[in-house]
């Protein structure tokens, strides 16, 4: 957690935005941003808002994608199952 919200710091830094600003334009208090750079706990919410903010959600919208494709999971367990 710590390491992530670390790589958030860097990013924010990155865009010259202060604690502040970044919690003025996602809406997400500037006690829940120090918060978060500080111990690496936020809400899920207050990520995606600050996130948002940053130009990275769709960065984080890759960990939901499925790394293969649906079909060929479907067939290996339709394959188990004619097996049986």
């Amino acid at each position: 957690m710590k390491q992530t919200a670390s790589r958030h710091r860097a990013v924010r830094k990155s865009l010259r935005l202060s604690q502040q600003e970044l919690a003025e334009r996602s809406g997400v208090s500037l006690g829940s941003i120090k918060r978060f750079e500080s111990t690496g706990k936020i809400s899920l919410e207050s990520l995606l808002k600050s996130l948002q903010v940053l130009g990275r959600l769709e960065d984080f919208d890759l960990i939901l994608q499925a790394r293969e494709d649906l079909d060929e999971i479907e067939k290996l367990f339709s394959d188990k199952t004619r097996r049986s």
